[in-house]
């Protein structure tokens, strides 16, 4: 499996967390991720476990937007974007930015892809700054 899809499978289960209290083991059940297994393990329970600071770091970049407003699949793409820009090390900047757009691209509302774009920019140039927490 390659890492493009392990993050369609995490956006999956952090959607379904959006009903329901759910496991990624039960996604693994449906669908064996090989060898992103451990990724999608260490990034999915580190969005769980970040979650509020996360989507706090989120509401305040979404100027004229209540973090809780946004669609469910555009607020679980920015996660996912944000988790992997400032505590995943194992992926560079540029390829968690432009990972997100396009799960943006194929999954999110009709401007999803400049928005994220834009948010997920300006986290990153604050974090560089060292201006976000």
């Amino acid at each position: 499996m390659q890492r493009r899809d392990a993050r369609e499978l995490l956006l999956t289960a952090l959607y379904r967390c959006e009903f329901l209290p759910a496991a990624l083991d039960e996604l693994f059940e449906e669908t064996d991720p090989e060898d992103q297994r451990e990724y999608m393990e260490t990034v999915f329970n580190g969005i769980r476990e970040r979650q509020p600071e996360i989507d706090r770091i989120l509401g305040e970049k979404t100027v004229g937007w209540k973090f809780e407003r946004l669609a469910l699949l555009d607020r679980n793409i920015l996660r996912l974007g944000v988790y992997e820009l400032l505590y995943f090390d194992d992926v560079p900047p540029e390829v968690a930015m432009n990972e997100a757009i396009e799960l943006a691209k194929k999954y999110g509302t009709e401007q999803a892809r400049k928005f994220i774009n834009g948010i997920l920019d300006r986290i990153w140039k604050e974090h560089r700054e060292g201006t976000t927490p």
